[in-house]
Formats: C-alpha cells, sequence, structure tokens
C-alpha cells in the first residue's frame, strides 16, 4: 500500500491556501496548487479547533484521508491539495459517502481526475 504524502510545515499550507485555486463542495472545500517541483500530490488536512472537539476532528480527517486514499490513483500528479471543513456546516453530517460525493465534485470542478 502506497502512503500518501502529506503538507507537514506551516509555511508549505500558507503557500497553498494563499496562492492556490478555491473550490467548493457541499461540506468541504479545497485550495488547489500546481507543484512544478514535484512528481506527485501532497494532501494537507486543516480542521478549525471552533468547529468540534479533538476527536471529532481527527474523525472527520481520518475520512477524508481514506476518501483521499482510495481516489489518489486516478488524479494527475503535481498538486497540492489542502482540505477544510467548512464552518457553517454540521459535524453530523460528516460520514463517508457525503465526504466521497464532495471530494469528487471537487476534483472534477479542478479537472485533475485523470481519463481512465
Amino acid at each position: 500500500m502506497k502512503k500518501t504524502n502529506m503538507l507537514k510545515k506551516n509555511y508549505e499550507f500558507k503557500n497553498v491556501l494563499s496562492k492556490g485555486k478555491y473550490y467548493s463542495g457541499f461540506y468541504i472545500e479545497a485550495f488547489i496548487r500546481k507543484n512544478k517541483l514535484i512528481d506527485k500530490n501532497l494532501l494537507g488536512i486543516a480542521i478549525g479547533t471552533k468547529i468540534a472537539k479533538a476527536t471529532k476532528r481527527n474523525h472527520i480527517k481520518r475520512l477524508i484521508r481514506e476518501n483521499y486514499k482510495n481516489i489518489e490513483n486516478n488524479l494527475r500528479t503535481g498538486y497540492s491539495i489542502v482540505f477544510l471543513w467548512k464552518k457553517k456546516m454540521d459535524i453530523r453530517n460528516a460520514n463517508y459517502e457525503n465526504i466521497k460525493k464532495d471530494i469528487y465534485i471537487i476534483f472534477d470542478k479542478a479537472g485533475i481526475l485523470s481519463e481512465e
């Protein structure tokens, strides 16, 4: 099983959030930026502390990461992606299927789904 490459440093997140293109789904939003230096995708997940307590935030992160892993092989490479949970959306709507639909919508809008 291939390991997902993650954004870890604060400056990496800031770079994608400031210079990346914004895409919105119903529950999550994403900033996607083309990387010229690397030939793989980098994933970052940021969920604000005001949304929920740590266990709920970690649950959402796990759901997003799992959905991303399932679709990762169908994406074009060379992008940095940061997912954010919308503040207005209720945390109880965070389930696997809702996040899966949102991720497909976002990647379709961005045009980074490979044609297979």
